[in-house]
């Protein structure tokens, strides 16, 4: 026999004896070899499992050259360095340089998995962080980098696994208890976070924020009674926190268990007699009771404390707005208002909000200052600026529409309907050219909105009869009607112009008998009507509608006009009579004078 068969039996043989032990035959009466063996737990089971892995890890080791160690530590502290710079390409590209080099050293696993971590590798974070916990079983940060990472993957079981083994085989770590149970609770697993908690209580003994979350839980299940049962607890253990108390009184008035919930609303009060929370439980729950006189006390109080942030007070005045118009509620909507512009007269928001409510309640004017400080305060909300011009327009305040609206172009120069309502101002002035350059130029910044373009239109209509170009004004005119048939205004200043030009007459009959039939009573409409029946020499018609107009009308147009049907039809003492009304009305036509005088209708 050879040298190496030699040498290769006696492996065999030492293999085949097993470790530290010499063959020996079994002894025939020892009666172990018909003993069945005893069956391991599954506890055993799995502490053998573990302890094979850490043994197969630990066998990988290799003894490093002192050059491989320096490389590894070399490339390990470069890889960290491009990790904090962000560069995970980089910093992984040297890290798994040093894992190569020493793939057994637990911290390089670790930092390799927190990298994986940060660049949405989860796969392989998994798997290098799970080696990193086998590797250094006691090291408590590898255990929590392994919860995240099954979290960050949802695999929420696993990571209460995790934590569990931490909690277990890392020395003093019983505070990753909480972790833990904010796990559980985030799953939804209330018994268990319950449970956990418990056990970190005793522990570490009753803790506020423990009890606040247990709190949550019954809550949570609808243990209303254990959960103020832990309420009561927080308030005895912390008289001076007076949050504890407000999450009571609000636990109480949520359950509508009011009489707790005034008694602990009113104890808050005593502990700090300004507190706005306390004043705001009060007032829901005296609403709830009908008990209004009490709750509008309550929730002025409340807003009269600046430590009521300026926002929760908005939120509050933004339900209000929600709800009007309301007769009901219109008075205490306005006087928070009111308050919140008092107490916060720096706050551009609180004036805004007031002003919406001011406009809904029919305060026009007022709503108008409150925009305007509120402009005054920050002036760079287009919506504010509407709300000022609108109000301007409704109040029929021209000289205010033109100013407010120049302001406002400058800061909003693409704005449609600030041109708009600057034309329209320009138009009143009687500054035609300038209100046709506001138009046009609002006209093509409408292409988007065919409703304001259609306004636009009815007034360049207006504008262009104005400067007599008629062309213009009916092309203006025939615009807004191809978007809007009905659009009143088009109907009658157009129809109303060519009666005045006698042009397109039997046009102009259709359109103010279009509007007629619509608006049966609208003496404005009726006198257009008639003044178009006038010029086709329909004066018994023409008379029909302007006495119509008369019944709810005293404008002297219509005054005059129906002298000169009457004066048409041969009826001159009457004519003359209504003439003298229109003279006294006001408002009559420049000819008024000369038809009194001469006795005579001139057109």
């Amino acid at each position: 026999m050879n040298r190496f068969a030699a040498t290769t039996l006696l492996l065999l043989g030492l293999l085949l004896a097993g470790p530290g032990y010499a063959q020996q035959p079994a002894d025939k009466e020892t009666p172990a070899a018909d003993t069945k063996p005893r069956k391991l737990s599954r506890k055993e089971r799995k502490e053998l499992a573990r302890r094979a892995e850490v043994d197969a890890a630990r066998q990988q080791v290799r003894e490093l050259s002192e050059k491989d160690r320096e490389m590894s530590e070399s490339f390990f502290v470069e890889g960290v360095k491009y990790v904090l710079l962000e560069d995970y390409n980089k910093g992984l590209e040297r890290l798994l340089k040093a894992y190569a080099l020493n793939p057994t050293n637990a911290a390089i696993n670790y930092k390799i998995a927190e990298t994986n971590l940060l660049s949405g590798n989860l796969k392989d974070a998994t798997n290098f962080a799970q080696v990193a916990v086998k590797l250094d079983p006691k090291n408590a940060y590898y255990y929590l980098l392994l919860a995240q990472i099954y979290s960050s993957q949802k695999q929420y079981d696993q990571a209460a696994k995790v934590y569990t083994s931490l909690i277990r085989d890392v020395p003093d770590s019983g505070y990753y208890l909480f972790n833990l149970a904010d796990l559980y609770m985030a799953q939804g697993k209330l018994n268990e976070a319950l449970t956990t908690f418990e056990q970190a209580e005793k522990q570490f003994g009753p803790l506020d924020e423990v009890s606040f979350k247990k709190q949550q839980i019954y809550l949570k299940q609808n243990n209303l009674d254990k959960a103020l049962q832990e309420g009561e607890a927080l308030i005895a253990s912390n008289p001076d926190e007076i949050r504890y108390v407000l999450a009571q009184a609000e636990m109480y008035a949520t359950n509508n268990r009011f009489p707790d919930a005034i008694r602990v609303a009113e104890k808050a009060l005593k502990q700090d007699p300004d507190n706005p929370q306390a004043r705001m439980i009060l007032a829901d729950i005296y609403r709830q009771q009908n008990n209004k006189p009490e709750s509008d006390k309550q929730i002025k109080l409340a807003f009269e404390s600046p430590a009521l942030d300026v926002d929760e007070k908005v939120r509050i005045l933004v339900d209000y707005i929600k709800q009007l118009p309301n007769p009901a509620l219109e008075k205490i909507a306005l006087d928070l208002a009111d308050i919140t512009t008092r107490i916060h007269p720096k706050e551009a928001k609180a004036f805004s909000v007031a002003g919406d409510i001011q406009t809904i309640t029919e305060h026009k004017e007022q709503a108008r200052d409150n925009y305007l400080k509120a402009i005054r305060l920050d002036n760079t909300k287009f919506q504010i600026w509407q709300q000022v011009v609108l109000i301007d327009a409704e109040l029929n305040q021209i000289d205010s529409l033109l100013r407010h609206t120049d302001r406002a172009l400058e800061l909003f120069p693409n704005q449609a309907p600030l041109w708009y309502y600057n034309g329209v101002a320009q138009l009143l002035k009687k500054q035609p050219v300038k209100g046709v350059k506001a138009l046009e130029y609002g006209r093509k910044l409408s292409t988007d909105n065919p409703e304001l373009l259609a306004q636009i239109d009815t007034q360049l209509g207006d504008a262009y009869h104005e400067l007599k170009e008629y062309a213009k004004s009916d092309a203006a005119y025939e615009a807004a009607l191809t978007f809007d048939a009905n659009n009143a205004q088009a109907l009658n200043n157009y129809s109303y112009f060519l009666s005045m030009r006698g042009e397109k007459l039997e046009k102009a009959k259709e359109m103010a008998g279009k509007l007629v039939k619509q608006f049966p009573t609208n003496d404005t409409y009726l006198d257009t009507y008639a003044w178009v029946l006038y010029k086709l020499k329909d004066y018994t018609g023409a008379r029909q509608n302007l006495e119509k107009a008369l019944k709810t009308s005293s404008d002297a147009t219509i005054i005059e006009h129906y002298g000169d049907v009457l004066f048409q039809l041969g009826e001159k003492e009457l004519a003359m009579a209504e003439w003298q009304k229109a003279k006294k009305a006001g408002g009559a036509s420049a000819l008024i004078d000369r038809k009194i005088k001469d006795k005579k209708l001139y057109e």
